[in-house]
């Protein structure tokens, strides 16, 4: 029988009611008492110099306060990186500063110049489009291997635009050419995985608000980590010292990744809100959102694979591109580096690896995390790879795949890339994809397909991905500037009922769902009773928020942790009103007995005991029941799994249609099956909108090209089909006491690789000799491919 509450239930997610019914409160919805607008004039050339900015016609309009140009900010700092990267030399990264307001240059189209804030939105606009800029125009820097060859620079006194030249490791380089001299076949790709653009349902708004009466200051944003902002922004920009800022994110619609990040209007609204007086807000519009808010993706790769007559891998090499934008975004470094070339491995006995990143300043939308982060571009090259591979030599893509997987008992697992997996068992996440995608059935689709006239095509592949980024001594090494542990505060009230205090936030992960029913397994209670508290700097303890899907592994682990305190100090409690040796005291469905006997008193009494302690021992016991935990990983967790897309494409047009999508994953123990699917199907929609859809693209004066959604095509209900999902297969994670790996990025990891070998199988079975097609698969790519 499927469970009804607690772990392993499917308990409808209790904030949608809010979400549905219109009752949500995103940061738009707070309008504060004596309420100023800010408006950004944005620059309109990527590159260039500016001459001068006259902000007098604006100054003078109707309800304009103040203009603020780079000269309000003299003395602040700028957004600070919060992960530094060692090159192949250990030299550290160039690290340029990114002004609250254009100093000198703009660097992209988006980059802003001046802000005028005024009395209304409408006056702050039109006084905006007062404000006269004069820019010397510069070349624009876009293609990345012809910035690092020479030329102009986005940044002069770097004096170069190759941000760093990373190897890894490097000690691995002169083995893996060694094995590919003498290995029996070498498989070469050149591929790019394109630049993304976030589109979140709700666009990036902030609202600053200063108290003189106190001399503190409140921000109201955005965000995916409340406490990481108010870390870099009061710290670093700013020099508030961090009891005198509060950083409130409410209810955040979508984030993806793209809501990590410090960005400059934060900064800029808590600054101006001292200097005007009032509280200033700042809402992005959904074009504003495409030039400002960060992208993901844009690496350009050439990738080898070295193998043996049998198929088996011998040694890996890439070499990547990747974009670093025009500055440095908060973890932009850590992408294509750790959070990329430790994944190289997959799910496969690889034996040498050697992985070369060169990221690179352009004049373009700076570049950071992106649902996956890193995982989708190190799953894309290498599965591309595998199924190129598979072709050249005559070997089936499953089998090809199925020679070289970890085997089962060969866990704990250590890659060549640093990680060591600690569980897993890929052959049953590849045997249970070959029922739930009918594999044995394929061939008479495609019969089916053929008799239309189109060509079907069956795409596999598999992933493996680390989340929840840990150990915090670890990544300190490897340059992060900030921990990676998680916190909660636990207080129970005098009634029984519990408050969860979580440094995690929640922007469409169920936290509010999910978190209860760990509590409500531990003590045995309802979950109703449990209420979960977040994004609020000034009531829940320091975390380090919501990204790489590490809500449940790391936040949950602090959870159980304060949990479990509190049931320690709950059986003492009880032992002294059962007259029992705490010892001896068992909770079990909310009641705490004595062992062996049929004494007992229930979670009410004893928490209503701890906070009335009128017969209570006060000189061992202090009275209440409130508990705090930070939670550190000793390790990453490793979800892997294996995914199956059949396509149709119409060899007339072009056009691909995705038919069907399946996908075996291993996400270790499942709180909530409902929740986890989800995810699941979200991701997977994401990946289709990549490999199909979706491109930012820029012409060669850096103009961004897709800057709306006329442009810049986004999956709809008719573009993606209704998912097989599965997660039967389950291999505990073995470091977190709930045994659970993440599952919000997977599907977008997954699914883009197995997309784009459907359309290459289709096209190949057809008769059309195609090795590869960039992202997205758009009608004209593949018309082109078939057609020469």
């Amino acid at each position: 029988m499927p469970k009804d509450h607690g772990i392993g239930a499917s308990s409808k997610r209790r904030e949608d009611v809010r979400f549905l019914t219109g009752r949500g409160r995103y940061t738009d919805d707070i309008n504060l008492r004596g309420q100023t607008h800010a408006v950004f004039v944005r620059s309109q050339v990527a590159h260039g110099r500016i001459r001068s900015i006259d902000t007098g016609a604006a100054e003078a309009m109707p309800g304009v306060l103040k203009v603020f140009t780079a000269k309000d900010f003299e003395g602040k700092g700028g957004v600070p990186c919060g992960w530094q990267i060692h090159d192949r030399q250990g030299k550290p990264m160039l690290e340029p500063k990114h002004p609250i307001l254009a100093e000198g240059k703009v660097r992209y189209v988006g980059d802003a110049i001046a802000c005028v804030v005024a009395e209304t939105l409408e006056q702050a606009r039109d006084a905006a489009e007062a404000v006269e800029v004069d820019i010397e125009e510069l070349p624009a820097v876009i293609d990345m291997k012809a910035a690092v060859r020479g030329g102009a620079l986005v940044h002069d006194e770097l004096g170069s635009n190759l941000c760093y030249d990373w190897g890894f490791i490097e000690d691995n380089k002169a083995p893996t050419d060694a094995a590919f001299a003498k290995a029996d076949h070498v498989t070469t790709l050149e591929l790019v995985n394109n630049r993304l653009i976030p589109n979140a349902m709700e666009p990036r708004v902030a609202i600053g608000d200063y108290d003189f009466a106190r001399d503190d200051y409140t921000l109201y944003t955005t965000s995916q980590n409340p406490h990481v902002i108010r870390l870099l922004m009061g710290a670093f920009v700013l020099s508030i010292p961090e009891h005198k800022l509060r950083v409130v994110a409410p209810d955040v619609g979508g984030g993806f990744g793209s809501k990590i990040f410090h960005y400059i209007e934060e900064a800029f609204v808590t600054h101006a809100s001292r200097v005007v007086g009032r509280p200033v807000k700042w809402t992005c519009t959904r074009s504003e959102s495409f030039m400002t808010d960060a992208h993901g993706r844009d690496h350009v790769t050439k990738i080898e694979l070295a193998l043996d007559k049998a198929g088996h891998f011998l040694a890996l090499r890439t070499e990547t591109y990747a974009n670093m934008g025009a500055y440095l975004s908060t973890f932009a470094p850590s992408i294509p580096t750790y959070l990329h070339g430790t994944l190289m491995a997959g799910t496969y006995k690889t034996p040498l690896i050697y992985v070369n990143v060169k990221a690179v300043f352009t004049n373009t939308v700076p570049v950071d995390a992106y649902r996956g982060a890193g995982r989708p571009e190190a799953t894309f090259q290498l599965e591309r790879v595998i199924d190129k591979a598979a072709r050249e030599m005559g070997i089936d893509p499953i089998e090809i795949r199925r020679r070289n997987f970890v085997g089962a008992d060969e866990f704990p697992y250590q890659t060549p890339v640093a990680v060591q997996y600690d569980t897993g068992n890929y052959q049953a996440t590849m045997d249970r994809l070959v029922q739930i995608a009918d594999i044995a059935g394929f061939e008479a689709r495609r019969a089916e397909s053929a008799r239309k006239g189109l060509l079907r095509g069956l795409g596999v592949n598999c992933y493996i991905e680390a989340c929840g980024i840990a150990p915090s001594n670890l990544v300190g090494q490897l340059g992060a500037r900030a921990g990676l542990y998680e916190s909660a505060t636990v207080r129970v009230n005098a009634t029984g009922g519990i408050v969860v205090m979580t440094g995690s936030h929640s922007h469409g992960q169920g936290h509010e769902t999910a978190f209860p029913q760990v509590i409500s397994e531990l003590i045995g209670i309802p979950e109703s009773m449990v209420e979960v508290v977040h994004g609020d700097t000034s009531n829940t303890p320091m975390g380090m928020g919501t990204y790489g899907s590490r809500s449940l592994a790391v936040g949950g682990s602090a959870m159980v942790k304060a949990t479990n305190k509190i049931i320690a100090k709950a059986k003492k409690i009880a032992a002294h009103l059962m007259e029992a040796s705490d010892q001896d005291i068992e909770l079990k469905g909310g009641k705490f007995t004595v062992a062996g006997t049929d004494k007992s008193v229930d979670w009410g009494s004893v928490c209503l005991a701890a906070y009335v302690p009128h017969n209570y021992p006060l000189a061992e016991l202090e009275p209440g029941l409130e508990e705090t935990a930070f939670y550190d990983p000793s390790n990453f967790t490793y979800p892997a799994g294996a995914y199956a897309c059949e396509v149709e494409v119409d060899p007339e047009t072009g056009k691909v249609t995705v038919c069907s999508f399946a996908a075996a994953d291993d996400f270790g123990n499942i709180v909530n099956p409902m929740i986890v699917e989800g995810q699941v199907h979200g991701g997977i929609g994401q990946g289709i909108g990549q490999a199909m859809l979706e491109g930012a693209a820029y012409d060669g004066n850096g103009q961004l090209l897709s800057g709306s959604y006329m442009d810049y095509a986004m999956p709809r209900a008719t573009d993606v089909p209704f998912y097989r999902v599965d997660h039967s297969c389950q291999t505990p994670c073995t470091h977190n006491p709930l045994g659970v790996k993440g599952c919000g990025e997977a599907g977008a990891i997954g699914s883009p690789p197995a997309v784009v070998n459907a359309v290459l199988d289709a096209l190949n079975r057809g008769g059309h000799r195609v090795d590869h097609i960039d992202m997205p698969v758009s009608p004209a790519r593949v018309w082109q491919a078939i057609n020469g």
